[in-house]
């Protein structure tokens, strides 16, 4: 394990939790999917992914807590949609501007749909952790209908989206940045990705639409 390098202090850190934690709360309604439930992972596994690498610990954790920000303000939206309130909460927590800056671009550099093989180890920290969230054999099952109630898509545009942005990351290699992620999930990230393929080809079958649409239907009439 190399030398830790630790550039935001334990006491900002948990000045930034605690915001977090409490707009979490706050707006728990409309975070089913992207609430504490999912920060708090992110932040654990990053942390020990980053211990791994070397790269500097506080600066993962603090990007960690606040990358998913911006489903607070818009709902579907890429992770840059929460700058202003990412920096807002980092320098209301005494975080210097540079650092601050440089963890609202490592969020940017970690999100699947922007990453590439050559990532900073403060980036390859977050993504896995990131990465292992969606790649839980139990997302799917428990947590897929909460990101669609969460981001108002349908299931056809969630399974567009998934196999879009993880095919290629996946096939080419850099799915898991840190090779002890990539030997102990890559069997679930590989099951979960053919699950979505078939899932997206399944949505795309007229037939299996009108059954959707027919589930729909009696769903909607039985809440009303």
């Amino acid at each position: 394990m190399r030398a830790q390098k630790s550039t935001v202090s334990n006491s900002i850190i948990d000045i930034v939790e605690q915001r977090v934690h409490q707009l979490c709360w706050k707006y728990a309604e409309s975070l089913p999917f992207h609430g504490w439930h999912h920060v708090n992972f992110v932040r654990t596994k990053a942390v020990g992914f980053a211990q791994c690498n070397g790269a500097d610990v506080s600066v993962v954790e603090t990007a960690a807590l606040v990358h998913d920000v911006n489903y607070i303000v818009l709902k579907n939206s890429p992770a840059a949609a929460g700058r202003e309130l990412r920096l807002g909460i980092l320098l209301e927590a005494g975080v210097e501007p540079a650092v601050a800056r440089w963890i609202d671009e490592l969020v940017d550099e970690a999100e699947m749909a922007n990453r590439g093989p050559h990532i900073s180890l403060e980036a390859q920290a977050l993504s896995d952790a990131d990465t292992l969230f969606k790649a839980l054999p139990v997302t799917p099952v428990v947590l897929a209908h909460r990101y669609l109630s969460e981001n108002n898509v349908s299931l056809r545009e969630l399974a567009h989206k998934i196999v879009g942005e993880q095919a290629d990351v996946h096939d080419d290699g850099y799915y898991f940045y840190n090779p002890e992620a990539a030997a102990s999930y890559s069997r679930w990230a590989g099951a979960n990705l053919e699950l979505w393929r078939c899932i997206k080809d399944a949505v795309d079958d007229p037939t299996v639409a009108e059954l959707l649409d027919a589930v729909h239907g009696v769903t909607a009439s039985a809440a009303s």
